[in-house]
C-alpha cells in the first residue's frame, strides 16, 4: 500500500528445510530469508484427530539472501518459522549466535511453533513469558521460560519477544511483531468475503485471508453447499521443472459462514482465490449471481490466478483490463477482458473496482492493491454518502507507522 505505510524496516527469517506456511512480505518490511543450504523445501503441516499433526511436502520457498553474509546490525527484527527445521537449526552454532545477537540488542524477535527450540538453544527465554507447540514445552521449561498454556491460535508478547503456537495464530502473530518493531495497525473494520471451493490453492486462500485479518479486517469464507465450520481441502501448486505446475494436498481450510446466508451488501469486498476450485465454481449459478452483485454495486473484487475463470463466466470482464495465470488468458479474452501479460508473474493490476493477480508470488502486491482500493472507496463514500444510513459500507484506511 504505497503511500499509506509509515515505516520501512528490514527483518530477517532464519529458514531451513521444513518450515511451516511462510509469512509473505507485509507492512512495508523488506524480508530476507537465510539458510546454510541453497534450497529450501516447505512442509505442509495439517492437524488430524491423533496425538499430533500429519506432515506432507509443501511449497518450495526461494531464499533471497545468503546466511553467511548476514549482519545483525542491518536488521530491525528476526522471524523464526516452525516446522521440522528448528530441530536442526538449534544445533547450528552460527544460527544460535545470530539469535543471541538479536536478543542482546533488544531487537524484535518473533518465533512460532517449533521455532522456540532455537530460542531455547540461544538461552534467550529465561524468565520470559513464552508459548509454543505443546511438544516444545519440556525444552522451554528446562530453558527457564514462564510457560503460557497454548491454544492453536495463542500468541504471547514479552517486550521484544513474540511467540506463537501454530499458523492458526498468524494474524495476531503479525500484529504483535509489528508492535514489537514499534509500529501500529489501525483503521475501521472492513468486512471481506472469500469465495472458496475444494482444492483452491493453499497459499492463495490462506495468505490473503490471514493477512487481511492481521490488518484488522473481519473476514468470512464461504463455499456453496457447505456450512460454517466445514472444511475445504486445498491444493499446493508449484513449479518443479515440468511443463506445468505440480499439485499436492495442502492444508484443510475451515469455512466461517454459510454460502446461502451472505450477500454483496453485507460485505465491503470480495476475494476469489485460484487453484482448482474456480473451474467448478464457475458452473454454479448462485456463485455467478453473487459475483455479479458485487460488481453491480461497485464493491472491490480481488481475484487471483484461476479465479478469473469465475469472472469470465459471470460476464463482468467486458472492457476491463485484467491479468491471470497465463493458462486462463483464453477465458479472459473470450469474456471480453483486455488481457495484461503477467510479466513478471507477481504483477497485479487494478481497473476500477477490480483487482487481478496472476499467482501467489504476487500476494504482497495483490493485497496492497486491494487495501488501496478500499481506501479510495472510503474517500468516495465520505464525499457522497454523508448522512446516509450506510455505515456498514464505510472503509477505514489501514496504516503502519513508526512510533
Amino acid at each position: 500500500m504505497a503511500g499509506y505505510w509509515r515505516f520501512q524496516m528490514r527483518a530477517g527469517m532464519v529458514w531451513g528445510f521444513g518450515s511451516t506456511t511462510a509469512l509473505e512480505k507485509r507492512f512495508g518490511l523488506r524480508w530476507d530469508y537465510w539458510w546454510v543450504n541453497p534450497e529450501t523445501i516447505v512442509l505442509s503441516v495439517r492437524l488430524n484427530l491423533g496425538y499430533t499433526y500429519t506432515e506432507s511436502r509443501g511449497h518450495n520457498f526461494a531464499l533471497n539472501a545468503t546466511f553467511n553474509e548476514i549482519q545483525e546490525s542491518n536488521y530491525d527484527g528476526l522471524v523464526i518459522p516452525g516446522g521440522r527445521a528448528p530441530e536442526y537449526l538449534a544445533m547450528d552454532e552460527s544460527v544460535v549466535s545470530l539469535v543471541r545477537k538479536f536478543s542482546e540488542s533488544g531487537k524484535a524477535i518473533a518465533s512460532i511453533c517449533h521455532g522456540q527450540l532455537v530460542l531455547a538453544a540461544a538461552d534467550v527465554v529465561k524468565q520470559r513469558k513464552c508459548t509454543a507447540n505443546p511438544a516444545v514445552k519440556p525444552v522451554l521449561l528446562a530453558a527457564g521460560c514462564h510457560w503460557v498454556e497454548p491454544k492453536l491460535d495463542t500468541c504471547v508478547r514479552d517486550d521484544n519477544l513474540v511467540t506463537a503456537v501454530m499458523y492458526h495464530g498468524h494474524p495476531e502473530f503479525i500484529r504483535l511483531f509489528v508492535q514489537a518493531l514499534g509500529g501500529t495497525i489501525h483503521g475501521s473494520i472492513k468486512k471481506i468475503l472469500f469465495l472458496c471451493g475444494d482444492f483452491m490453492e493453499d497459499y492463495e486462500v490462506m495468505v490473503p485471508f490471514q493477512s487481511l485479518q492481521a490488518l484488522g479486517c473481519e473476514v468470512d469464507a464461504v463455499c456453496p453447499k457447505k456450512n460454517a465450520g466445514d472444511i475445504c481441502p486445498t491444493a499446493i501448486h508449484d513449479f518443479e521443472g515440468d511443463q506445468t505446475y505440480t499439485e499436492k494436498p495442502g492444508h484443510d481450510f475451515t469455512l466461517t459462514a454459510k454460502f446461502e446466508s451472505v450477500d454483496a451488501l453485507s460485505y465491503d469486498a470480495l476475494v476469489i482465490p485460484g487453484g482448482r476450485a474456480p473451474e467448478y465454481l464457475a458452473l454454479d449459478e448462485k456463485v455467478i449471481t453473487l459475483v455479479k452483485d458485487f460488481m453491480h454495486v461497485k464493491k472491490p473484487v480481488a481475484s487471483i490466478c484461476h479465479g478469473q475463470q469465475i469472472l469470465s463466466a459471470a460476464g463482468v470482464l467486458e472492457g476491463r483490463k485484467c491479468t491471470a495465470y497465463p493458462a486462463v488468458k483464453l477465458n479472459v479474452i473470450l469474456g471480453g477482458g483486455k488481457w495484461l501479460e503477467p510479466d513478471p508473474i507477481h504483477r497485479c493490476f487494478t481497473d476500477g473496482n477490480l483487482v487481478t493477480g496472476a499467482a501467489w508470488p504476487g500476494h504482497p502486491e495483490f493485497i496492497s492493491h486491494l487495501m488501496a482500493l478500499l481506501v479510495e472507496v472510503r474517500k468516495w463514500q465520505s464525499a457522497t454518502l454523508k448522512g446516509c444510513q450506510m455505515k456498514r459500507m464505510n472503509c477505514g484506511s489501514v496504516r503502519c507507522f513508526a512510533a
